[in-house]
């Protein structure tokens, strides 16, 4: 997989083989896809096999200089906002953007043997799967390669190709819809999936279950600004989901390799959606100079950032030195596929959705629908599960949300409208869901919603700052893809 370079026309081929040998067989280099088993069996490939996380942290402002002598070059690359180097190797904006067309490729071939088999109503729950599926993969990519959804001015703004078929033509040619095309496509899927999806799994946190789905489809409307829609998906959830956010004061005694392990937990209520992701990301403390440093980590994490004044529960290792800093969620699993020679790859459980977010989420839309109270109790129950020494006198209060997190000038700067105190709320959670998913991508995706000012510093270099409406907030497209026809992002 490393190395390995292919065109966009070639990402919608569902071939693990040479790309040659595809063309001369079916679809999964074995057999017709002809039964409920087998569209399920090629479901398990729709959802992407790469990590975002260290991309898009990087970029964010929970990314500093730590002074570590050395870096990955990609690490460099993320933090100053540059196109990297062409590459396919894991980890890379590349391989994310492969990864996440080979996951369509595969949502499209279950929905065309699904349509071939005259879609029963039987396969309709792999039917919603691969719709959902289909919708995230297209919706990450547009969030991290495009501009940020703003309605004023999607439909000219460049989004991503739309792909909707599986594809064999070598010479097919891919344009780049809008960024409202692409949304009102993703909304056209999340909607008819949302009718199919289901929980009967096996392991259904390993698939677009009933919750993994809407949760996404939550994160999708809080994009839009379509705050009733993301309270009606969170309706299940409740305003105090008691026992569904993660238990950080169960971590608290057990070793950091058990913490890793925990975190990505199937058995976690919180986590709604996990896949296994091929990703060195665990290794990212001790070998990206560009990360968390343990002298800026009182700025997000320290008593001082939390409401109530009291220590978090979050637990902080290093290994050098305290240059770099990270808290125990990535478990290594490495798969050798030579073990004399020491070859293979890394992969790690990564949590892509979670009750976590969605109860975020749903908070955000009651603050923005003006229900204050009712933000506040939910915001008091979201800080008690991470609050060391959380008592029932600790209390969420309009003026303390006020006073810790004040209105300042031009800082938050969504499409839509917000009072003060809507702004001071609206920080608040995000200053929340921040510290929640450190290490985890979701800052900068707030970065871009918001259009904040990051400013990244090099230690001997002037200050890099990426100031509102940056062309570089919008990754550039791979090389490969570019040459293909697909047009490049301005700069």
């Amino acid at each position: 997989m490393k190395n390995l370079k292919i065109a966009l026309s070639l990402l919608i081929l569902i071939s693990i083989t040479s790309c040659d040998d595809f063309l001369s067989e079916k679809p999964d280099n074995r057999t017709e896809i002809d039964t409920p088993d087998k569209i399920s069996e090629i479901l398990v490939q729709a959802y992407p096999q790469m990590s975002y996380f260290e991309i898009a942290e990087t970029m964010s402002d929970n990314a500093f200089d730590s002074g570590l002598p050395e870096t990955l070059r990609n690490n460099e690359q993320n933090y100053n906002w540059e196109l990297q180097t062409e590459t396919t190797d894991i980890d890379t904006q590349a391989y994310y953007w492969d990864a996440c067309y080979k996951a369509i490729a595969h949502a499209n071939t279950a929905l065309k043997a699904i349509e071939d088999l005259g879609s029963p109503s039987s396969l309709n729950p792999q039917k919603g799967e691969a719709l959902i599926a289909r919708a995230y993969s297209h919706f990450m990519l547009v969030s991290l390669w495009s501009k940020r959804y703003n309605p004023d001015t999607a439909s000219k703004d460049l989004g991503i190709p739309y792909v909707t078929k599986p594809e064999s033509d070598l010479d097919t040619k891919y344009k780049r819809n809008t960024v409202a095309e692409v949304f009102d496509f993703i909304q056209k899927d999340i909607e008819e999936g949302l009718k199919n999806v289901t929980n009967d799994y096996k392991e259904p946190r390993f698939h677009f279950n009933v919750s993994a789905s809407k949760a996404f489809a939550s994160r999708f409307y809080l994009v839009k600004g379509d705050w009733d829609r993301v309270i009606e998906l969170s309706n299940d959830l409740g305003d105090r989901p008691v026992g569904k956010l993660r238990n950080y004061a169960s971590y608290e005694n057990l070793a950091v390799d058990d913490q890793k392990l925990k975190y990505s937990g199937s058995d976690a209520e919180t986590n709604l959606l996990i896949v296994s992701a091929n990703t060195v990301i665990a290794r990212g403390y001790y070998l990206n100079r560009f990360n968390l440093s343990g002298t800026r980590r009182p700025e997000i994490a320290s008593a001082s950032t939390n409401l109530f004044n009291k220590n978090w529960y979050y637990n902080f290792y290093s290994s050098n030195g305290s240059m770099t800093v990270f808290i125990p969620k990535f478990y290594e699993y490495f798969k050798y596929s030579n073990v004399t020679a020491g070859i293979g790859d890394p992969y790690v459980g990564e949590v892509l959705l979670s009750n976590d977010e969605f109860f975020l989420n749903r908070m955000e839309a009651h603050v923005m629908k003006g229900q204050i109270a009712l933000a506040n109790d939910e915001l008091e129950y979201f800080l008690s599960t991470r609050t060391d020494g959380y008592a029932a006198t600790d209390k969420v209060t309009q003026a303390k949300v006020v006073a810790k997190y004040p209105v300042i000038s031009n800082e938050y700067t969504p499409f839509y409208a917000m009072t003060a105190v809507q702004t001071s709320y609206v920080k608040a959670i995000a200053e929340t869901r921040r510290r929640d998913f450190l290490h985890e991508g979701l800052r900068w995706f707030d970065v871009k919603r918001f259009n904040i000012v990051v400013t990244h510093e090099t230690a001997n270099k002037p200050a890099n700052i990426l100031v509102k409406d940056d062309n570089r907030r919008a990754l550039q497209i791979p090389l490969h893809a570019s040459s293909t026809g697909i047009e490049l992002n301005p700069r």
